[in-house]
């Protein structure tokens, strides 16, 4: 039997930050509405608490990955995680700025996506030791679709000095 698109389980990555309000109940609060609107958590990693990147003249973030399945398309899923983002408050100001969520993809299964509304993978999160951190730690293996390196040799390479510690 074929399955159609709309019944094609996808893999996807998505990074969770905060650091306004309690952002560990705002990690919670985006997850629970993921899983309620875009499909089920199949993995979490740790919490961790990060330095500020980019404009660091902020409060530290909190940022965790979860892996999730889902039915819903990378348009629909961006669509919908950009509607979470909305309805939990975040306001898009300047970049790199405080942040009540902030939810990227990360990876859909091993697509590259490059649209006006989204690039998959991250076209950054090798760069970032808050993503590398929390990703080495669930899926060291996984093999970066467009770098053809495994997660923990991206990670070994991150140049970025920024404190990440696990709460």
């Amino acid at each position: 039997m074929l399955l159609t698109d709309s019944q094609k389980i996808n893999t996807t990555y998505l990074l969770l930050g905060s650091n306004m309000g309690n952002p560990k109940q705002k990690l919670a609060q985006a997850s629970t509405l993921i899983a309620k609107a875009i499909g089920p958590i199949i993995r979490s990693s740790s919490i961790y608490s990060t330095q500020a990147w980019g404009n660091t003249n902020q409060p530290d973030f909190l940022n965790q990955i979860i892996i999730i399945s889902t039915q819903l398309n990378p348009q629909k899923t961006i669509r919908v995680i950009l509607n979470i983002e909305k309805k939990m408050g975040r306001l898009r100001t300047l970049k790199n700025a405080p942040r009540v969520i902030d939810i990227d993809i990360l990876f859909f299964n091993k697509e590259t996506i490059a649209t006006d509304e989204l690039t998959v993978p991250h076209p950054l999160m090798q760069e970032r030791r808050f993503v590398m951190t929390p990703l080495n730690e669930l899926s060291p293996n996984f093999i970066h679709p467009v770098l053809n390196k495994s997660v923990h040799q991206l990670m070994k390479g991150c140049k970025d000095r920024l404190t990440v510690n696990k709460i």
